[in-house]
């Protein structure tokens, strides 16, 4: 019993030290905003309206994934280790294959040929939602030119363009989207993170509240304006759209990565803190409590937070090992 508890403990070290790397790994040398994917760890939504990100709390799944699988490794009728059977070498079975499209594949198929704007409209969106950038701004720019007015357009044409990484067509698309429906909460968000990548992060609070007020619960938007006011270094004004997006503990935990990312290692300490009192074996704030208290000069306190966190990776390895 001894021999298994030990080996737990040291199971439990390894998988903490892992999942450290892997949230390193995961927040560096990576597409898109810095910022933004820092939060998106988290498991918080961020950028433009009609983005398509898969996911959900990056965190959970990082922190998780070992301890299901240890469990599962171990996980008999009478609570004892196995050797692999047949039955179980069958739930390895390969995966599906998917189709990659490249210059030595046939012609993909074409949508119908369109005369109207909105034909455009309606083959740019499929194209875009299928990945087919070039092919979406062909459609989506002779659907502009047809009808200025035509508001969806003009926002997709906009995504298109921030999915190239055009950024100035982009936020120009927007603004003409916005023109024509001045009022659409995801065209304002759209045009106001675009504002926010480009560093005009005035004009994209500006356009984030007004989004935010015909929307007030759109988490996207919310997380969005979040980001811009730490840009302009309101963090308290910042946690306060973080929590009404995702509740104060995921509010806390955003507010003070963006805290390290500006070098303000105490007051990230104070909302990890914040955190721990909503939280008390919140995994990642005492990780990070231990890094920055390491960092701060405090051993004593980053001492204690590793030591925290050891124990409840021993407590769920030894969970699952039952």
């Amino acid at each position: 019993m001894r021999k298994r508890t030990l080996i737990a403990i040291f199971i439990a070290f390894i998988l903490t030290v892992g999942a450290t790397a892997m949230w390193s790994a995961s927040t560096t040398e990576r597409e898109g905003d810095a910022d933004a994917n820092v939060i998106e760890d988290s498991g918080s939504a961020t950028g433009s309206a009609n983005e398509q990100k898969k996911g959900g709390n990056k965190v959970v799944r990082i922190l998780a994934a070992p301890f299901k699988a240890f469990g599962r490794l171990f996980h008999k009728d009478d609570n004892k280790p196995h050797r692999m059977t047949e039955k179980d070498a069958e739930k390895f079975e390969s995966v599906g294959v998917s189709r990659v499209d490249d210059s030595r594949s046939p012609e993909s198929k074409k949508l119908a040929v369109a005369d109207s704007a909105k034909e455009h409209l309606a083959n740019g969106r499929t194209y875009l939602l299928s990945g087919r950038i070039n092919e979406a701004i062909t459609e989506l720019s002779t659907a502009v030119s047809l009808d200025p007015k035509l508001s969806e357009a003009h926002n997709l044409l906009g995504v298109a363009y921030d999915k190239k990484g055009l950024n100035d067509r982009a936020m120009d698309s927007y603004e003409k989207a916005v023109k024509v429906q001045p009022e659409d909460a995801q065209t304002l968000n759209n045009l106001g993170f675009s504002l926010y990548q480009n560093g005009n992060y005035r004009a994209a609070v500006d356009k984030l509240k007004r989004a935010v007020k015909l929307a007030p619960g759109d988490e996207r938007i919310l997380n969005n304006l979040g980001l811009a006011l730490c840009r302009l270094g309101k963090f308290q004004d910042a946690f306060k759209h973080f929590a009404r997006a995702a509740g104060p503990l995921t509010g806390n935990l955003n507010t003070a990565r963006m805290l390290e990312r500006f070098g303000r290692d105490d007051d990230a300490i104070r909302y990890y803190e914040d955190a721990r009192r909503i939280e008390p074996n919140c995994s990642l704030a005492l990780r990070r409590l231990a890094d920055l208290y390491k960092r701060t000069g405090n051993s004593e306190q980053s001492a204690s937070a590793a030591a925290t966190l050891v124990s409840i990776s021993v407590d769920n390895t030894a969970t699952a090992g039952r």
